[in-house]
């Protein structure tokens, strides 16, 4: 058998509809992990489908769990040779709320449903799509070659949408179980839909409160407007600090002092655009001097995600008592988490707003990672997926979004590769998530072939 035939396996089980029947159970399972109510769904997916679908490939599983996480884990593998290389795979089984009011008509975030070339359901790329092409892809190879010809690992969470808690202690704790040469998973959007990705980490994303506490109570704007200070207007010009009229940030600790000529050379390459159904870019936004690829992949951006002040709802004609931000600070390799609220600290007192108090808002902090794109696990994958597809490959030092890839690169201490079955435009984490069929086909014939070359001399591991 051959890699052809690895390959021809992966297009009959999506062209056969075996992909979509396996999607659609899955997506039928609710495993909303923001939802309490749904706990027992989260523990449903691991064992009544993913349990049962890895052990029909050979694997041995076993149920992890960790004190400190919401939700059970499931670990599988399938050891072939000590001398081979192996690979950990990663994916998550929960998903994001449903949302249900918010989809079109005809259409369910439990439902799986094909639409103009469109597979429609929550998880379906977010997550649940990504590793069960994965899964498939080491299955079409098995049955090409009667094994895999590398060592496999899998490590499937429940609780990546509420910031994967217990996730670090428990690799920690399991260091010797998940050893491996090379984390290779899926997840994430790719460049465009027409351009088959790898990216190498993940941005950063760290969280702030900014906000002003005046006063007790507000006051008749008639009888004190002009006598008191309004929080609303001061905290917009404590803002308006951080970044310019058009997006540049202006604390030096937020922003890399460069960067690195491998990102340059791997972005030089990767051009970020409008499609249709996306928002049109405003190219007089962010840094200046910058591409658009090194804009969101090679650089740091800060967004206001929300602001209030009085009663947005009904406002009445009073001084409000307080104004209140929330940022977020998308951060690449290179800043300080640390540093973070200390330089806007020192930012605001140096501007004259010392009364603007400042904190890391309640949500988790996603540290950055890349890998460097020259690093020879890197090369070797993407002459692995140029040998299967036709389609310009793009290789994104990371992803412009975050995912817990610090656990797997710096607690397990591995080399991290990451291949998306999705694209920009596909509704993830809002109503209406889809996958274009193309993309699951073409992601099912390119892991197959990786998969393949995993199995053959060459791999950095052998080297």
């Amino acid at each position: 058998m051959t890699r052809q035939t690895a390959i021809a396996n992966a297009e009959t089980y999506f062209d056969s509809g075996a992909f979509k029947t396996d999607l659609t159970r899955r997506v039928a399972i609710p495993t909303e992990s923001q939802n309490p109510e749904r706990a027992a769904e989260l523990e449903r997916y691991i064992k009544a489908e993913m349990q049962p679908a890895l052990e029909a490939l050979g694997f041995k599983t076993r149920i992890l769990t960790h004190e400190k996480a919401g939700a059970p884990f499931l670990y599988a593998e399938r050891i072939e040779g000590a001398s081979l290389p192996t690979v950990l795979g990663y994916g998550h089984g929960d998903v994001i709320r449903g949302l249900e009011s918010g989809w079109k008509e005809g259409l369910s975030p439990w439902t799986l449903t094909e639409v103009d070339g469109r597979y429609y359901g929550r998880g379906v790329v977010d997550n649940k799509g990504q590793h069960t092409i994965d899964i498939a892809a080491q299955a079409a190879v098995i049955a090409a070659r009667g094994k895999l010809g590398f060592n496999a690992k899998w490590l499937i969470e429940m609780g990546e949408e509420t910031g994967s808690r217990g996730l670090r202690e428990l690799c920690a704790e399991q260091g010797d179980l998940l050893k491996a040469d090379v984390l290779i998973g899926s997840d994430g959007p790719r460049l465009a839909i027409d351009r088959p990705t790898i990216f190498l980490g993940s941005r950063g994303a760290f969280p702030i409160d900014i906000w002003i506490d005046a006063r007790e109570g507000g006051h008749h704007s008639g009888n004190w407007g002009g006598l008191l200070s309004n929080p609303a207007i001061q905290l917009t010009h404590a803002l308006a600090s951080i970044v310019g009229p058009t997006g540049q940030i202006r604390i030096p600790e937020w922003v890399p002092q460069e960067i690195p000529e491998s990102v340059r050379r791997a972005l030089a390459d990767c051009e970020v655009v409008s499609r249709p159904g996306d928002p049109e870019i405003d190219f007089a936004w962010g840094e200046p001097g910058l591409t658009r690829a090194e804009q969101v992949y090679g650089w740091c951006s800060f967004e206001i995600l929300a602001i209030t002040a009085g009663n947005p709802e009904n406002p009445v004609n009073a001084v409000p008592p307080r104004a209140w931000a929330r940022g977020q600070l998308r951060f690449v390799v290179g800043i300080d988490p640390a540093s973070v609220i200390p330089a806007l600290r020192r930012h605001l007192d140096r501007h004259g707003f010392s009364y603007v108090q400042v904190a890391k808002g309640r949500d988790e902090i996603f540290a950055a990672t890349r890998l460097d794109p020259e690093h020879p696990w890197v090369q070797w994958a993407a002459t692995a997926m140029r040998r299967t597809t036709n389609e310009k490959l793009a290789v994104l030092p990371n992803l412009g979004g975050s995912l817990p890839n610090d656990i797997f690169s710096e607690v397990l201490n591995l080399p991290t590769v990451w291949v998306p079955h999705s694209y920009p435009g596909c509704s993830q984490h809002a109503p209406n998530e889809h996958l274009p069929l193309s993309v699951a086909r073409e992601g099912l014939r390119l892991m197959a072939g990786l998969y393949w070359d995993m199995g053959e001399p060459g791999t950095p591991a052998h080297a």
